[in-house]
């Protein structure tokens, strides 16, 4: 049986999966929705599901060849990569919220998707670019989910169900929103989310290239919530400097 300390590694693990995942979902679905309404739902739905069967086996492939390979080179490889990838997400995060770069508009994505659309050649059967633009969007964002789920579940010996148990939820909710709104969901709070994700992806990659090198952290587990509080102090104070450098201009 799981102790209270590895539920709250699973729990950790599966809201991470969940924002990073709903970000990408959300981006994906504003496509999917432009292209459904400009050019058809029957082209639509076919790109996207033709591109979630491909991601499905791509990451059942993986899963497959982690197993194979010593935990500790995929704690410092995978960790490696995680710190990267969420450092970009949280630098982006806070010059949006120090009003440096602008905020994410799925509107505006949305208005600009359904006008290039209209444009495009039309068929009388199955429409190319409505399947080509679904397929591509949905294999794009759902790269990054992949990769999302792949690295926050390998780090650790039991963290890959939590992982894609959260991503699954947040296609889930995304999907049932979409179909409640029937628009881009513009009130959601994309950048929170970009900033939460960016801190616990850079934290858990942290403590995983360390795990990785064998670096005996103080605390043992307890060293990654350290590390998300820590991280997550410093981007508050990133955000209040770049926003003090911006107004003193």
């Amino acid at each position: 049986m799981l102790d209270g300390l590895n539920l709250g590694h699973a729990g950790a693990a599966m809201l991470a999966a969940f924002l990073g995942s709903a970000v990408e979902f959300v981006e994906a679905l504003t496509v999917i929705l432009a292209i459904g309404f400009a050019r058809g739902w029957r082209g639509a739905l076919t790109g996207a599901a033709a591109a979630l069967g491909l991601l499905l086996i791509i990451v059942v492939t993986l899963g497959a060849a982690l197993s194979t390979i010593p935990l500790g080179l995929i704690q410092l490889v995978v960790g490696a990569c995680l710190v990267l990838f969420g450092l970009r997400w949280l630098r982006k995060a806070i010059l949006r919220a120090a009003g440096i770069l602008k905020l994410h508009d799925e509107a505006a994505l949305f208005a600009e998707q359904m006008t290039a659309l209209k444009r495009g050649p039309r068929s009388r059967g199955l429409d190319g670019v409505a399947i080509a633009g679904a397929f591509n969007i949905v294999m794009l964002e759902g790269i990054e989910v992949v990769f999302i789920v792949i690295a926050i579940g390998s780090g650790a010996p039991g963290l890959l169900p939590p992982a894609a148990l959260g991503a699954v939820a947040a296609l889930i909710l995304v999907i049932l929103l979409g179909l409640a709104l029937h628009r881009p969901i513009a009130t959601l709070p994309e950048n929170a989310m970009k900033f939460v994700v960016g801190t616990l992806l850079s934290a858990f990659g942290t403590f995983w290239v360390g795990e990785g090198i064998g670096v005996a952290w103080p605390g043992g587990d307890l060293a990654a919530i350290g590390l998300v509080l820590l991280y997550g102090a410093v981007a508050l104070l990133c955000v209040r400097l770049c926003r003090d450098i911006r107004l003193a201009r």
